[in-house]
This record gives structure tokens, sequence and C-alpha cells, in this order.
């Protein structure tokens, strides 16, 4: 009988396996805030970089275009160590999500701890074997769409707009060669790898945003009211 009742599944989890739940629970959300947090940082360096390339470059009507070049590279520095925070960023924040939705959301419907879809199982497999669930490409997109695609648009506008006004306006499609001329450089090849530049990373975006998680998934119309504002006001 020991033994049958030793392999029985388990049906509940005493109250010490549910404080411990919580307090992984809690072990999980921090991860994934540490990690949201160095997402921002280089956000905010690739911001920072490019308005001191701007200030530089529209300082005066002769001061060269070069700086924005520059800057364009290091904010795909930037982009390429973003996407990596973002893949362990979205690690941490879908083994919390488990557990909101399969732990915390039965205890707050009052349905006590339940085990559907065998979760429980599948997320210790995870701890036993991590797994990014996301590939760096994605990740590029992602970022791209949120942050540094914008980034990028102010970098490009900018710095045709310095071509196009300083120090006069632009006369001719030759002049315009002459000016984006970098030392030995020809202005139609930097031109020509510019636009390679931005066309690759305006490619990723489109391509990943056609494959991004969850693309085939019905979502529900939005409510007529917002149930959890109207909560919220109180009785």
């Amino acid at each position: 009988m020991d033994d049958i009742a030793a392999k029985a599944p388990k049906t509940h989890y005493t109250s010490a396996e549910v404080t411990a739940l919580s307090h992984l629970y809690r072990a999980e959300i921090y991860r994934s805030t540490v990690w949201r947090t160095r997402l921002d940082a280089t956000t905010n360096w690739a911001v920072v970089t490019t308005g001191i390339a701007l200030s530089l470059t529209f300082s005066s009507a002769t001061a060269s275009p070069l700086p924005l070049v520059l800057v364009g590279l290091l904010v795909a520095v930037f982009l390429y160590i973003e996407a990596r925070r973002y893949r362990f960023f979205d690690f941490w924040r879908i083994r919390a999500h488990v557990l909101e939705l399969y732990f915390l959301g039965p205890i707050l419907r009052g349905q006590g701890d339940q085990f559907a879809r065998g979760w429980n199982e599948t997320l210790f497999q995870d701890y036993q074997n991590p797994n990014l669930h996301i590939t760096y490409l994605e990740a590029v997109g992602r970022r791209l769409r949120r942050n540094y695609g914008w980034i990028f648009l102010i970098q490009v506008v900018a710095y045709l707009g310095k071509l196009m006004i300083h120090p006069v306006p632009l006369s001719s499609l030759d002049e315009l060669f002459a000016r984006a001329t970098i030392g030995p450089v020809p202005g139609e090849i930097v031109l020509l790898c510019g636009m390679v530049f931005h066309g690759t990373w305006m490619a990723i975006a489109f391509r990943t945003f056609r494959s991004r998680r969850g693309a085939d998934r019905e979502r529900p119309p939005p409510p007529a009211t917002d149930a959890v504002l109207d909560l919220a006001r109180g009785p």
C-alpha cells in the first residue's frame, strides 16, 4: 500500500510547497526585472550617443556629417548587445508567466493549485535543461521595431538633412556626392553602404514581424468596459 501511495499522482501542493513556489515566482520576477533594466541601459546609450552626434554635426554649418555616420555603427553595436540581453529577459519572463498562468491563476479563481497540461513537469524540464525561447534574429527584430528602428530613422533623416542644407542648400546631385565623400571614399560608395546598412535592418524587422511568436493567434475583441479599472475604482 505504501508503494502504491508513493506512486500515485500528486493532486495538490502542501502549504510549505506553495510557499516555496511563491518564492520561486518572486525570484523569476526579480531576474526578469534585472534583465529589463539592462535593456533600458543599452537603449539609453544609443539615445545619448545619437544625441551627441546630432549636436556635433549641427553645431555649425561647416561641421562634418561624419559623426552621424559613425554613430550608426555604434548604435548597431548597442543593438547587438541588447538583442542578446533581450533573449535572457524573455527566458526569465516566460517562466514567471507560466507560474502566473498555471499556479497563481487557479488560486486566484478559488480552484486551488492545479496541474493542467503538466505545467509543473514542463517547468522542471526547463530548469533541468534550460533553453532560450527566441532566436537571436527574432530578438534583433523585436528591438528594431520597438526602439532601434526609430533611432536609425532619426539618424538617417538628420544625415540627409545635413547634406542637403549645410553649408548651403543643395543644388545638384554631384554636390550631394561631394558632401557625402569621406576621405578617399567617394560619396556614391558612402551612400550605397548606408542604403545597404539600413536596408538590412529594415529587412530583418519586416522578416521577423511575419514570424513573430503568437502572430497566428486569434485575439479577442477589446471589452466594452475595462473590468479591472472598474474594480480598482472600488464599490
